[in-house]
């Protein structure tokens, strides 16, 4: 967000050390600054800053190493980064672990890639976000300790935090919970838009991930 003044501009940056950094960039529109082309956003950048005597950091230099540049050619995959960013930035405190970081990248990269669907980038978000916070759902068994069955339909228990049989009526089946298992393990999107019939699935666990987001982190 810049300031009043042109040439002076506020940035809040996630680091893997220091965790969320809130900084000052000055002279970034100077011909010979340290800082241009290195507050780009969603980018990766090295960045050298002196700590402030308060909140506020002031930025030295910066050095692009990595610009997802391909996401702002899609409105829809443009305004998913900003979402990706702004739920992580209401989750996380100041000193953030370096996963975060690392999570953020990884969406970035997916978004950047045309040929990930972005239902499937949406869903594998929110799953790290439950996963880096601890909600993790019970995939293996139900709310009384019985393995789930293939064949049988599951309803999902908010309250237990894993699938409960429902006399086979439930809405997900043995084929919904694998690929549950596959988001919550951490498997990469890339990988993921690889297993049969994903989008189907991705369309059928999208709003009870969501609403596991929404539940268990308040974002």
């Amino acid at each position: 967000l810049s300031s009043a003044a042109s040439d002076v501009y506020k940035r809040q940056v996630l680091t893997p050390e220091y965790g969320k950094l809130r900084v000052l960039a000055r002279g970034v529109r100077r011909v010979k600054s340290k800082l241009a082309g290195g507050i780009e956003l969603f980018s990766v950048s090295e960045v050298a800053f002196i700590k402030g005597r308060g909140e506020i950091d002031t930025l030295v230099s910066t050095r692009l190493v990595k610009h997802y540049g391909h996401i702002v050619h899609d409105l829809e995959r443009t305004m998913t980064a900003y979402e990706c960013i702004k739920q992580l930035n209401r989750i996380t405190e100041d000193e953030a672990e370096a996963a975060y970081f690392t999570l953020l990248q990884q969406a970035f990269g997916a978004l950047d890639n045309a040929t990930i669907p972005l239902p499937l980038v949406t869903v594998w978000f929110a799953a790290q976000l439950l996963r880096l916070g601890g909600f993790t759902p019970n995939l293996q068994t139900d709310s009384k300790g019985k393995k789930l069955q293939p064949g049988e339909g599951y309803d999902f228990s908010f309250e237990s935090v894993c699938f409960d049989a429902s006399s086979g009526q439930g809405r997900f089946t043995a084929e919904h919970i694998k690929f549950l298992r596959l988001l919550f393990a951490g498997h990469q999107p890339a990988a993921l838009v690889k297993v049969q019939g994903g989008d189907r699935l991705v369309q059928a666990i999208l709003p009870l991930v969501t609403t596991m987001r929404q539940t268990y982190l308040q974002v």
